[in-house]
């Protein structure tokens, strides 16, 4: 435990204490992350003084700029004894075992000690697989048996970056052990007068999310779907008895997917509202997809919405096009010649975003589509990381019923 020289805010203080396996201090700039790391390090250290703690950060410079002077000035004024050996980057503080220093840069070079306990500064700025590699060589290092039998534990302390490794392993697939604690950089009361104001005068909305309230963003400027918000397009409205059932579908075998809403009339406002309310992902083929959408929802009128491309697509082993095989279950099939360009669709999916509603919870793979599309570098969506199969399936609704540019009639002679 720390004295009471310290002080430090509700979010640090529970990040100190915590005994999970790995607690991440994910929060904004300026909200303490550094600190809060340094104040755990220590904290460990004199619970266990024979142990060993591992304090990590991006790169040499910075342990030589930041955490030694950092950990000198706690250590004052804490009134501890300490050393540093900077050639072996390590810190003496009682006790045989030591603090060790070490950088990120090199996951290799991580090895020849254990410690008990471990921090890891700023870990999200790392590329993903970078930050897995050094995440596993960090863990390993940690096999010094407590005396009182308590766990080894790794903490991480970052700001977010993106859909990155700390969103990947502490948010979207959390394993027991994994506890997210968020911090908004106003929890930090002792910062400089007018430090919030100046970075809300120096980046735009979708950074400060991140870098002032500690979210989870899409850093990317070229976002595709940059109208959606998690927040404002919930609803945790379902399916109703007897509903019409309008589902966007994207061909791709062995990764089908259907993405289904609802159309009701809203008085009110005296238009339509959508509520998109479920999703089958990574579904076999096409009479597959069309068999569990009988099954399930079998009570129900079920109009489709599919990829044009699918009028002459062959599923697995099937002479038909998917198409036909869409109209053999009864389904109503509504689709164009020709995919509406992709440019128009993305714009269709942007403008009804105002009164359009998701349940994030039963859609999870569409919201996490619509937060993480980006654009390539030839400036199109980006099919390399998988997030395109659900926004392609609800596009193909959306543009449909409610597209960008207004479908023209021909009309021609008719002569006799």
């Amino acid at each position: 435990m720390l004295t009471k020289q310290v002080f430090i805010t509700d979010e640090q203080f529970e990040f100190v204490e915590s005994d999970d396996d790995f607690p991440c201090f994910c929060g904004g700039y300026g909200s303490g992350k550094t600190y809060a790391g340094i104040n755990r390090a220590i904290a460990k250290k004199l619970s266990y003084p024979n142990l060993s703690v591992a304090y990590y950060l991006p790169t040499f410079d910075l342990v030589r700029t930041i955490a030694i002077p950092r950990f000198s000035e706690m250590l004052e004024t804490l009134n501890l004894p300490y050393k540093f050996n900077k050639s072996a980057a390590t810190l003496w503080l009682g006790g045989t075992g030591l603090i060790y220093f070490r950088t990120m840069d090199t996951p290799e070079r991580i090895v020849g000690y254990e410690v008990a306990d471990s921090i890891v500064d700023e870990l999200d700025t790392l590329k993903p697989a970078h930050a897995s590699d050094v995440w596993i060589k960090v863990i390993s290092r940690n096999r010094q048996n407590k005396p009182d039998g308590a766990k080894n534990t790794v903490a991480v302390a970052t700001t977010p970056e993106g859909f990155r490794f700390v969103y990947d392993r502490w948010v979207r697939n959390p394993a027991p052990g994994y506890r997210l604690i968020k911090a908004k950089t106003e929890s930090n009361k002792h910062l400089p007068a007018g430090y919030i104001d100046r970075l809300k005068a120096s980046y735009p909305p979708q950074l400060l999310s991140a870098y002032l309230d500690g979210e989870f963003v899409n850093l990317t400027s070229g976002n595709v779907y940059h109208e959606f918000d998690r927040k404002f397009n919930h609803t945790p409205e379902t399916i109703k008895p007897g509903e019409v059932l309008h589902i966007g579908m994207d061909f791709n075998v062995m990764n089908m997917t259907a993405i289904i809403s609802v159309i009701r009339y809203d008085y009110q406002s005296k238009q339509e509202s959508i509520y998109t309310v479920a999703e089958i992902t990574g579904v076999r083929d096409t009479p597959t997809m069309c068999a569990l959408l009988k099954q399930r929802y079998s009570d129900h009128s079920i109009v489709v919405y599919p990829d044009a491309s699918g009028n002459s697509r062959k599923s697995v082993n099937a002479q038909e096009s998917d198409l036909s095989i869409l109209r053999s279950f009864g389904f109503t099939v509504r689709v164009d010649s020709t995919n509406p360009a992709v440019k128009d669709r993305v714009l269709a999916v942007n403008a009804i975003m105002a009164r359009w509603k998701i349940n994030t919870d039963a859609c999870p793979r569409l919201t996490e589509s619509l937060e993480q599309q980006s654009y390539d570098k030839n400036g199109e969506p980006d099919k390399s990381t998988g997030h395109d199969h659900a926004n392609d399936a609800v596009g193909y609704f959306l543009s449909h019923r409610w597209p960008i540019v207004k479908r023209e009639a021909i009309v021609s002679s008719l002569r006799i």
